[in-house]
């Protein structure tokens, strides 16, 4: 379709929109039904099908079919059940039946979805008195006079914000601080959409300011902790904690959030006792058990963190991500009581998003774990298409990404640029795609002597950010810098990441996606190793598949998605080869299991070590490691995750059929 037929339909479209709208505002429902009947007859996209869904919805709940009304909605969030307007019409719909605890579900649901709704706070506090719920009264409470104090402006960006709409709220919250210059809940929302568009950098100085200008600004200190942790900045994280708990000392969220940067920062064993101070207070706390766990698991003590995950799920039967937890240590059984529990769970009506997600993918887990293979492709399918639907990622956006760093990172520029660089020998990158098996070859490596195992550090990805900006002039932006700028980056960059080391004279940044930025590295690092972790595409593409990351990777969560990536991921690597001949050693994963002593000698030599044992007995070396393969690791070599893939071949066409094409 052409671009002028495509404005006429889309223009088309709004008028039919105005004219619904304006028979419901006129009290005309019947006629705004039946407009809206004859759009859904039409070729309509999902997104307006959603949206005349919608106002359908709202005309037959006031013309008072409710039970219309009721099946409308149910089509609307099977087709989108993140729509947080259309959990509200729910909550009016059951309200106006008397079925008030699944009114007061939906309300609840609305407001997890978007917590700008002021409608559904206010609905919900009533509910919440019926029930004698005073903990849930006092919070609808808090709310209802938060978002009633909030100037208009605000807290429309904010309703924005929550619907997804970051450029409109992004627009209307920057219009109303040029009128309001330093008003710290604008401040905070523009932080926060900033976070949302991943502007990290705007984001922390935004922060930073209104801290400056307003330091009691608790939920300010709370999202700046937060950014940082999002940007591994845990050695800053952990300062501005301390800072903020001279005023609260008790404060349960700050002491989690210095606890969380130190786990980031290899403290495990102090954050460890934080959490466990915490629940000697009150045991009650699942969050916290479930930090518990995962810094438990991060030392190598699984079976207290079994015990840690088990108590968050017996506190909270509905906490998908306790479920997952144990799952995701790829060695814990489920027994057939949780199994039928879970089971349960996931298909209750009115049950979170996120902890239908971990849900589905802790089912796929454990029933891949009992050979039911069907089942658990099933629930693996299910996960992702939810976990799609909340992050909606574009596998063009990628891809012209790396078109765009072909184009620019080119022989000539490396030999102009040849000396710029800071030159230590220091670094080790690990890149790849994430389940390539850069935790072994992490692990193998930080066996040595001479090396120190780090985390994947955030560094370059945030240099490749703040090149970026807002006017998408990276990779660009590396033809035209200043040599000078080149050294200042690396001597930033091993500055920056010092707090992670212990002494030994190489460490290594196991950053899988950095893979994408290697034409940086060389700039900066010329000196530097990088180690390619490669592995078979569908036995790579599929593990990733079926695991649920805790941030990032939105390219794993579909399998044309996922196999265009890799592809993707091919092509830029067959270019650095040509471009950098030399700089990036590959190990291919099947390989290494194969001929382990061999590659080890290989991949020492490359790093210019001298060859020692541990490196072969791997398994034997104790570090604290918080990838999903941490457990893998800590066990010798095996072969049985080589063709796990194939037990679900049947389901992984579309898979196959992009890795296939030429």
């Amino acid at each position: 379709m052409s671009t002028k037929h495509t404005s006429q339909a889309s223009q088309l479209f709004n008028e039919a929109c105005n004219g619904i709208k304006r028979h419901i505002q006129q009290a005309k429902f019947s006629q705004a039904i039946a407009l809206c009947h004859q759009q859904l007859a039409g070729d309509l996209s999902n997104d307006n099908r959603i949206e005349i869904l919608y106002l359908l919805v709202v005309a037959q709940r006031l013309n008072g079919d409710l039970s219309e009304a009721l099946e409308s909605n149910k089509t609307l969030l099977e087709a989108n059940t993140k729509h947080a307007r259309a959990w509200q019409e729910n909550g009016y719909l059951y309200l106006a039946l008397r079925e008030t605890q699944l009114a007061a579900q939906s309300f609840y649901q609305a407001t997890q979805l978007n917590p700008a709704l002021l409608a559904s706070w206010r609905a919900l506090l009533p509910l919440y008195q019926q029930q004698e719920n005073a903990k849930a009264v006092a919070i609808s409470e808090a709310q209802i006079d938060y978002l009633a104090g909030l100037p208009n402006a605000v807290l429309g960006a904010k309703d924005l914000m929550y619907e997804g709409n970051l450029h409109s709220a992004d627009k209307v919250c920057r219009q109303f601080l040029q009128a309001n210059k330093h008003h710290p809940e604008a401040m905070l929302l523009l932080a926060e959409i900033g976070i949302q568009l991943k502007v990290y950098g705007e984001a922390e100085f935004i922060l930073s300011s209104c801290l400056a200008l307003y330091p009691e600004h608790k939920t300010a200190g709370i999202t700046y902790l937060q950014l940082l942790a999002k940007m591994a900045k845990f050695a800053e994280a952990k300062a501005l904690a301390d800072k903020l708990l001279v005023a609260s000392a008790d404060n349960v969220v700050l002491l989690c959030a210095k606890a969380s940067a130190m786990v980031g920062l290899g403290d495990v064993d102090e954050a460890i006792d934080i959490y466990q101070r915490l629940l000697k207070v009150n045991d009650d706390q699942p969050g916290i058990q479930l930090l518990l766990g995962h810094a438990l698991k991060a030392m190598g003590d699984l079976p207290a963190a079994i015990s840690a995950y088990q108590r968050a799920y017996q506190y909270k039967p509905e906490f998908g991500d306790a479920y997952w937890s144990l799952a995701n240590t790829k060695t814990y059984r489920f027994s057939d009581d949780e199994l039928l529990a879970m089971e349960q769970r996931v298909a209750q009506e009115g049950m979170g998003l996120d902890d239908k997600v971990h849900l589905h993918f802790a089912l796929g887990q454990s029933l891949e774990d009992r050979h039911s293979f069907d089942a658990a492709f099933s629930h693996y399918a299910k996960g992702n298409l939810l976990k799609q639907q909340q992050i909606n990622y574009n596998p063009e956006v990628f891809e012209r990404q790396v078109a765009k760093q072909i184009e620019t990172c080119q022989p000539e520029l490396f030999a102009r640029l040849k000396a710029a660089g800071e030159p230590s020998t220091d670094p080790i990158f690990i890149v790849g795609l994430p389940r390539a098996g850069s935790t072994l070859l992490e692990q193998i490596l930080a066996s040595h002597s001479q090396v120190d195992g780090t985390m994947e550090l955030h560094d370059i990805l945030g240099l490749a950010s703040k090149l970026q900006g807002q006017k998408n002039q990276y990779p660009q932006i590396l033809s035209e810098l200043d040599e000078s700028y080149f050294v200042r980056f690396g001597q930033k960059f091993l500055q920056d990441t010092r707090v992670y080391r212990q002494g030994a004279r190489y460490f290594i940044d196991k950053m899988p996606n950095n893979f994408l930025h290697i034409g940086l590295i060389k700039l900066i690092l010329p000196n530097a190793k990088v180690i390619d972790a490669r592995r078979e595409p569908m036995a790579c593409c599929f593990s990733g598949f079926k695991q649920l990351f805790g941030d990032g990777q939105e390219f794993s969560y579909g399998l044309e998605n996922i196999g265009r990536y890799y592809r993707a991921y091919e092509q830029l690597m067959a270019h650095w080869d040509t471009v950098l001949p030399g700089f990036v050693l590959r190990v291919q994963h099947e390989t290494l299991i194969d001929d382990l002593q061999g590659q080890v000698k290989r991949i020492l030599d490359f790093c210019a070590l001298p060859f020692e044992q541990p490196c072969i007995d791997f398994h034997k070396t104790e570090r604290a490691i918080k990838t999903p393969s941490s457990e893998q690791v800590r066990q010798p070599i095996y072969r049985s995750g080589m063709e796990q893939w194939k037990h679900f071949e049947t389901h992984l066409l579309p898979l196959k059929k992009v890795l296939s094409e030429s």
